[in-house]
């Protein structure tokens, strides 16, 4: 019996997957996720774009605090309009606080349609909560208050994982998960409740990653895209099998005046295309488990 590489999916190589049909006929799956979070002010920031002087972090953080409130402030307002003027769907992974701290802002993308998905209450690492499985249900169940709708997704914090996480998601309701990044197509992953399915998200291309992290100039997302869309072209042909392309944003990153052109181009690209969709996390999953069970009874 093979040894599993991580005990939650069974590892399997992309070139031996099962043929799955493209949703509509079109094998380019683009995915956004924008995801809004709350520093608070009273504490450490999760990142900071501003070393403080001689190394030292201190509270409040104002100016990496500011970061943040800047882009909720006014790179929200570019995203809300630049997918609303397209009208394409978005899944917005947001921290449950954010409907209490910022109700305009949750307001104003509740009304334009996208997608919640769980992203924990602050944006602090679930292995930092004295109790994991509150923090789950808490912000889980915020989300329904304000929405109506329970949320089928979740985005961990940061990445954000215990050893347990993926059960106690699973318990709560949770179906799919966007922390695994581990293939360009949905996996199932296991748990003690059942399978979750692993939802592809952006590692890569992640404006934290590049922007933040990185810190690369302004153009580097739309390259990478570009370049990752060449590369899908050229083994969606040859191997005959879908790809999905997420495109993870954040508005103080991908919002700010000298990136939301890049990102406007990029997407203007995309939707030129004849082989592309764009779906939303619930959508793409719905279309897994339809493919999944249309492969076993084939």
């Amino acid at each position: 019996m093979q040894k599993r590489s991580n005990p939650r999916i069974d590892f399997t190589l992309s070139s031996r997957q099962p043929k799955y049909r493209p949703p509509n006929g079109k094998p380019l799956i683009v995915q956004f996720v924008v995801n809004i979070e709350y520093w608070p002010f009273d504490q450490p920031v999760p990142r900071t774009i501003v070393v403080p002087p001689h190394g030292r972090s201190h509270i409040p953080d104002l100016p990496n605090f500011c970061w943040s409130e800047y882009g909720n402030r006014c790179g929200m307002p570019r995203l809300l309009q630049l997918f609303g003027e397209r009208g394409l769907p978005v899944s917005a992974s947001i921290n449950a606080s954010v409907l209490d701290v910022y109700p305009s802002l949750a307001e104003e993308v509740l009304k334009a349609g996208w997608e919640f998905l769980g992203h924990g209450i602050h944006q602090r690492s679930l292995g930092e909560a004295s109790n994991e499985r509150d923090v789950i249900h808490g912000a889980l169940e915020r989300l329904q208050q304000f929405t109506g709708v329970r949320p089928r997704g979740w985005m961990s914090p940061g990445w954000s994982e215990t050893f347990d996480t993926p059960d106690l998601l699973r318990e709560a309701g949770i179906e799919y998960v966007c922390q695994w990044v581990v293939d360009d197509l949905p996996a199932w992953l296991d748990t003690k409740y059942g399978k979750l399915v692993a939802v592809p998200y952006g590692l890569d291309i992640n404006d934290s990653v590049i922007y933040a992290i990185e810190k690369h100039s302004s153009p580097e997302m739309k390259l990478r895209i570009e370049q990752a869309v060449r590369t899908f072209e050229r083994e969606i042909r040859e191997q005959g099998r879908p790809r999905i392309l997420t495109i993870a944003l954040h508005p103080h990153l991908s919002g700010v005046p000298h990136r939301i052109g890049y990102l406007r181009d990029v997407i203007d690209a995309l939707m030129a295309r004849d082989d592309t969709v764009f779906l939303r996390g619930s959508e793409i999953l719905e279309w897994f488990l339809a493919e999944s069970v249309s492969s076993r009874s084939g």
